[in-house]
């Protein structure tokens, strides 16, 4: 086994691709996701895959990992599952927010931009320098989060959820700027519109964001789970030791293809 990664949100769409692509390249995992019902039984699905995978190298905690309470608890674990060997990723893949407007019949509320912001952006900031205080964060390590152009576009229902992803890219350009000194990159991955579950939360146009966007797309369709665990693979070689505090667009040139 190369080394073990920490996936927040590593069930669904895109956490879950690149839990698996990593786990075919030899990587432990350790990873943390908050299912119930019917998304449980898919979260079941991707964990016996890995869990396949990696002979029995994996981890994974249903429950809030974006709590206090959850770090405290299992930060332990995990120095305990790495034998306190460094991890080689962490990776921020969590897509739960309150996805409405600002104004109209149900504007967002304080409570709820609180809420998504924390789980979108800011736990990537308290994970990291928890795991960073506790020496699983050092040279070689990468601290990725996922982005979207509706970090600079308004779109229907994602006002939170873009305050969230506009905190996430400061901070990680901050963890970056502050971290480099040690080995430690941070970066943001930016995905082009993908058919997964978290989508079709933002808006009930969901299948129409998909066509449209299939015809202003370069390559002329959506992204998929896998294009962003490919990219995400590329970012842990050493060759991309020098790539810090960026965004990298893995969306076949959607985002510089107008608006729809």
């Amino acid at each position: 086994m190369k080394s073990w990664v920490l996936i927040l949100g590593g069930s669904t769409g895109h956490g879950a691709a690149t839990a698996i692509k990593l786990a075919e390249k030899g990587y432990g995992i350790i990873a943390f996701h908050f299912d119930r019902g019917e998304a449980k039984k898919i979260a079941n699905q991707t964990i016996d895959k890995v869990n396949k995978i990696t002979d029995g190298n994996c981890h994974y905690f249903n429950t809030n990992a974006t709590s206090d309470q959850a770090m405290g608890k299992y930060i332990p674990k995990i120095k305990e599952i790495t034998k306190g060997r460094p991890l080689k990723l962490l990776l921020h893949s969590i897509a739960f927010g309150t996805t409405t407007n600002f104004f109209g019949e149900k504007p967002v509320t304080q409570r709820q931009m609180d809420m998504t912001v924390h789980i979108m952006g800011n736990s990537l900031l308290y994970w990291t320098q928890n795991l960073f205080s506790e020496k699983l964060l050092s040279d070689g390590s990468r601290v990725i989060g996922l982005t979207s152009e509706g970090n600079y576009l308004a779109m229907e229902g994602y006002g939170p959820v873009s305050v969230a992803k506009v905190a996430m890219e400061a901070i990680i350009r901050q963890i970056g700027w502050e971290l480099g000194k040690y080995g430690i990159t941070a970066n943001a991955v930016q995905a082009g519109i993908t058919p997964t579950r978290a989508l079709t939360k933002i808006t009930d146009n969901w299948e129409k964001w998909v066509e449209n966007t299939k015809l202003r797309n370069p390559m002329r369709r959506t992204t998929k789970p896998e294009d962003i665990a490919g990219t995400i693979d590329m970012l842990l070689n050493s060759e991309a030791d020098f790539i810090n505090c960026s965004i990298i667009y893995c969306d076949g040139g959607e985002s510089r293809s107008g608006s729809f």
